[in-house]
């Protein structure tokens, strides 16, 4: 469900306001039988503070940023994990996926390492098995963080249907090149520069964990 944007009303104050003092100045004019001179210079006065307010109005709805329109992801909450791991890293990845669902716009999140699907997380689909397409595969290769800030408009986001096939934004986190830590958004262009760095600093966490079982 799409967040109310809470400036709407801000932005289009001067636009409205221009609008209305330069229809009154209009039907002013009109009314008005015997024009003075000092009415007249009102009146130019009185037009072109209607047209800055018009303008102001205009630009606002252009520069001013406005909340990324959020959705219900399709899927379960769910929560697996690698029945197999240590009793210590599965405690570690619940509190890592924890903090990035509690704490970042991330509504799932898959560990995939070595091969293997260590832990879903969050709206889950019922696709469980990861097969690393193009994308995931240079993060691998790379050892590089991607982000998709908008998934719809990036032709390989067909790889992602390990995801709610309506995930918004997709951030690809590598784990030492041996794994990747995938977050998914319910909102496109979402994350910001310090949620990159908390992800980028929980996943060097869990993949030094990982490295040492």
């Amino acid at each position: 469900m799409a967040k109310p944007d809470q400036n709407r009303i801000l932005r289009l104050l001067p636009l409205v306001g221009g609008i209305i003092g330069g229809g009154l100045l209009l039907f002013n004019r009109w009314d008005t039988l015997e024009l003075t001179n000092s009415q007249a210079r009102s009146d130019v006065l009185g037009i072109i503070l209607s047209a800055l307010l018009i303008l102001v109005g205009l630009l606002w709805q252009q520069i001013q940023p406005r909340n990324p329109e959020a959705v219900t992801l399709i899927g379960s909450e769910g929560f697996e994990l690698e029945p197999n791991l240590p009793e210590t890293v599965k405690t570690e990845l619940a509190w890592a996926t924890h903090i990035l669902l509690t704490n970042t716009v991330t509504r799932t999140v898959i560990v995939y390492y070595q091969g293997k699907v260590l832990l879903r997380r969050g709206i889950l689909p019922p696709q469980r098995e990861v097969t690393p397409g193009p994308i995931i595969q240079r993060c691998l290769n790379t050892g590089k963080p991607v982000y998709l800030v908008n998934l719809k408009l990036y032709p390989g986001s067909i790889e992602f249907d390990y995801l709610p096939e309506n995930t918004q934004g997709v951030i690809c986190q590598p784990l030492a090149k041996k794994g990747v830590m995938i977050l998914g958004a319910n909102a496109p262009r979402s994350y910001t520069q310090q949620d990159e760095n908390w992800i980028a600093a929980i996943a060097s966490k869990l993949a030094f964990t990982l490295e040492n079982i």
